[in-house]
């Protein structure tokens, strides 16, 4: 077993997408151990506490009239021919660092990532030393968007959290808000909403609103929004869908402790980790979680395809969660959206999900989870889902809607 050190810089990362063509930046042996760096694609929200000073994020966020470090952010078209954001067109938003090739991974085998563990990125800006800091956006991809009360109507707003990085205090706390205005970025593109990542926020256009949240502890749920693998349906894939390899599950539970279990679809399996977040409540209903830049050592188990039968990940399609306490099984409106939806699926994704269908989904692969692994008969197994799984819905902003069905180990400890 080796050990590796995966820093998050520009020669490491991609932003706004997955692909089956991307080299890996590192390639491991099954059992080895990783620790990987992520950042938010949400520092350029408050620079000063999420970027300045910090070299990695510096080399990914630097954008000027000459220089764009990163350039594709998103699947989309390198020439901004669709909507005019950009380069990749913010079709996909979120900085991964990878891929990760692991040796001898071949379709159909299953990656575990064991998550050892999970640290907070020190703000690197003296000013806030001992700290760092996230940003929740409540922005026109939320759940609540259309369904505001109070005036201005619609509005996206920012809300900066901090949180202490030396483990004195478990909770986070809002620093201040601020409502989003159109904001400039380096190439002269005007941006009136939150539509391309990593748009340089000038604080002198905005009104920072202090004292929001008074009183408020967010606890402190440290966690990967995305951890996924390479799909092999296409050779550019949106990072806002999950899929079946994973991806941008947004599930709060995928932290310290947990295993995931996913299918492998392409050789190398191309493992990318990002989307950190400091805390989210299930449903993610406002559009994001803290996003909060993390560093995770992870350990990459490869289990082959011919070892899988008569074991509870012989068939695996989907992403598998375990803890110590339980099975999550993920449920999505689409499970293989790429295919289900036809050439225009990413697309379509976000325009005919639902949680019903995300619902019907996690209650199919609960029942198979229960019929293969723990050996229930089909009447068996839905008697349980009704009277000891719990479902919940995990994010509702993500284009491939969430359901998750919850599975206590627990109910089987008498046999």
């Amino acid at each position: 077993m080796a050990a590796h050190h995966l820093p998050a810089t520009d020669r490491t990362v991609h932003w706004g997408f997955f692909s089956r063509l991307l080299p890996p930046v590192l390639e491991v042996d099954s059992g080895d151990v990783v620790t990987i760096e992520t950042l938010t694609h949400h520092a350029n929200d408050d620079a000063a506490r999420m970027i300045d000073g910090d070299p990695g994020a510096e080399s990914v966020y630097r954008w000027d009239s000459a220089v764009k470090a990163v350039d594709r952010r998103g699947a989309g078209p390198m020439e901004p021919t669709r909507f005019g954001r950009g380069a990749g067109e913010g079709l996909g938003v979120h900085i991964y660092t990878g891929p990760v090739a692991v040796r001898g991974a071949r379709p159909g085998d299953v990656l575990e990532v064991k998550i050892l563990d999970v640290a907070f990125r020190p703000c690197a800006n003296p000013r806030y030393r001992g700290r760092a800091f996230g940003s929740n956006a409540a922005a026109w991809w939320g759940f609540h968007y259309q369904d505001l009360v109070e005036e201005p109507r619609p509005r996206e707003v920012i809300t900066i959290y901090e949180i202490d990085v030396t483990g004195r205090r478990s909770w986070a706390e809002a620093v201040y808000s601020f409502r989003w205005t159109p904001q400039t970025d380096p190439h002269g593109i005007v941006h009136r909403t939150i539509d391309y990542p990593g748009v340089p926020v000038d604080h002198r256009t905005v009104e920072e609103r202090r004292g929001v949240l008074r009183g408020v502890r967010v606890p402190l749920r440290p966690h990967f929004g995305v951890i996924g693998l390479a799909p092999a349906e296409a050779d550019h894939v949106n990072t806002i869908p999950p899929h079946y390899v994973g991806g941008n599950i947004d599930d709060w539970r995928i932290g310290r402790g947990a295993s995931m279990f996913y299918p492998v679809a392409v050789p190398g399996a191309l493992l990318s980790a990002g989307d950190p977040h400091a805390s989210q409540g299930d449903s993610e209903l406002c559009g994001t979680a803290i996003e909060c830049s993390l560093t995770g050592t992870v350990q990459l188990v490869l289990h082959p395809r011919n070892r899988l039968p008569g074991t509870p990940l012989a068939g695996l399609d989907y992403p598998l969660l375990e803890t110590t306490e339980e099975w999550v099984v993920h449920g999505f409106s689409f499970p293989r959206f790429l295919t289900d939806l036809g050439p225009d699926a990413q697309d379509r994704v976000f325009a005919e999900s639902s949680v019903d269908r995300a619902m019907r989904d996690a209650f199919r692969k609960a029942r198979r989870f229960l019929m293969t692994a723990r050996g229930l008969s089909e009447d068996e197994a839905i008697s349980l889902l009704s009277v000891g799984v719990d479902f919940g819905v995990t994010q509702v902003v993500d284009g491939n809607w969430g359901v998750h069905a919850i599975i206590r180990k627990s109910l089987f400890t008498a046999g």
